[in-house]
């Protein structure tokens, strides 16, 4: 297969920068561009062996598939499953090593380069794993980051990710950064406000060493994106209410009670899909002291449940995945439809691109980095949302990615009244925020 243009760009970019980040949306085709400059450094010599670090399915699932794609030539183990499947590749003679973040503590060297495969999982600096990571690099000087967006939760989260790549960019400390971009508002929580410009000033900082492949190079290349938001109301507003009010609801036989505000936003959220977790602590017999906690759904609306069985029939029961938050959503999507695939089912994958599944569940955390899931259908339905809009817009971007052939319709099921309303203006921010970010790296 042959790069587009400004997938060579990139690889350029890549292969002429020994500390670099690729800054791209997802369905861009990050992983294609830097196997395409990992085999040019390899081949002549810049690297001799590189590590990449990447979510365990993204690990499992995609790098090898695209390996047979762009770089066909290249040797590669997966360090992925039992301490002896990972030393069993570790040891190998394999070129490339993929390995998932959860691994770093067992890694003990033996590399010259190494890619961070959606870098955002790097951004907290004071993190175990990030602590791990750097004293594992510190003599690795090829390091090329990959992420779809910088400032998916705010600017914060940019300093972790540009210091585990190059620590001339920002500094080495994040006090010194947050002192000099932020201000601090609220010191017993620790929060921090950007002072003026400082998204413009940072940006300007790491520009030289970051290539981003801006969407309009490769927009008519993807067909369009559709986005509709759907809004139902609940059968009986009164729990919600008395949730958001007193923090407890009792029901006929049973009583859900949030401890906090923190609590009780998660508790919201369930409530606005129709249940409530009770919560139950029970004393551990062994273990004095210790309490096993046991969650109980307690169900009082099927309002959005049933707007999703209107809406996959108005679909004809096209090909579709749906994206749930809890257990108990998930739950009840089998219960309602028993023939519906998960990712953790054999061949999911495989099968949903064959178009042999009609309905894929999938949480946010599971499908929303890497996965190739654009041959299998065209409808995505976020039955509820997740808070975080980087995981938000990879979820999408299973489906809307090279190789997508028609229209993507992404459907937003919403509460009205209710906290999904927060949710998906949330959403919305952080987009504006992550637009200014990638307007001022252009």
């Amino acid at each position: 297969m042959v790069l587009r243009p400004y997938q060579e760009l990139g690889a350029d970019f890549l292969y002429e920068n020994n500390r670099a980040m690729i800054l791209a949306k997802v369905g861009a085709g990050k992983t294609a561009i830097t196997l395409t400059a990992m085999k040019d450094a390899l081949r002549d010599g810049l690297v001799t062996r590189f590590l990449v670090l990447a979510p365990k399915r993204v690990a499992t699932d995609v790098w090898m598939i695209e390996r047979n794609k762009w770089a066909p030539t290249l040797s590669m183990a997966i360090a992925v499953g039992t301490p002896k499947q990972r030393a069993a590749a570790l040891n190998s003679n394999a070129q490339v090593i993929i390995t998932n973040y959860d691994n770093i503590p067992t890694l003990t060297g033996g590399f010259d380069g190494i890619v961070f495969d959606e870098l955002t999982r790097l951004k907290n600096p004071s993190g175990a794993r990030f602590k791990a990571l750097d004293k594992l690099i510190g003599g690795i000087d090829v390091r090329w980051g990959l992420t779809g967006s910088f400032t998916s939760n705010g600017l914060e989260d940019v300093f972790g990710q540009c210091k585990i790549v190059d620590k001339s960019l920002l500094g080495r400390s994040k006090g010194a950064f947050l002192q000099k971009y932020f201000v601090l508002i609220n010191p017993d929580y620790a929060e921090w406000l950007p002072r003026k410009d400082s998204l413009e000033k940072v940006m300007v900082l790491i520009k030289p060493q970051t290539f981003v492949l801006d969407a309009g190079e490769y927009a008519d290349k993807l067909p369009p994106l559709h986005t509709v938001e759907l809004r139902c109301g609940l059968n009986d507003r009164e729990p919600y209410e008395k949730m958001k009010r007193d923090f407890v609801v009792e029901f006929a036989n049973a009583k859900a009670v949030a401890a906090n505000a923190g609590v009780v936003v998660g508790k919201l959220q369930q409530m606005a899909s129709g249940f409530v977790y009770e919560n139950t602590k029970i004393p551990n017999p062994n273990k004095p002291g210790k309490f096993t906690i046991t969650q109980k759904p307690i169900w009082f609306s099927s309002h959005k449940f049933d707007f999703l069985d209107e809406l996959i029939n108005e679909n004809q029961h096209a090909n579709t995945i749906i994206v749930y938050q809890y257990k108990e959503e998930l739950a009840e999507l089998l219960r309602r439809y028993p023939r519906a695939v998960t990712l953790d089912d054999p061949n999911a994958i495989e099968r949903w691109n064959d178009g042999k599944v009609e309905l894929l569940l999938a949480h946010p955390k599971s499908a929303g980095h890497g996965l190739n899931l654009q041959y299998g259908g065209s409808n995505i339905v976020f039955l509820s949302l997740p808070w975080s809009l980087e995981l938000y817009e990879q979820t999408i971007g299973r489906l809307h990615r090279s190789g997508q052939r028609h229209d993507v319709w992404c459907y937003v099921l919403l509460t009205s009244k209710t906290i999904d309303e927060q949710i998906w203006g949330a959403l919305h921010d952080k987009r504006a925020l992550s637009n200014i970010a990638l307007e001022e790296l252009r």
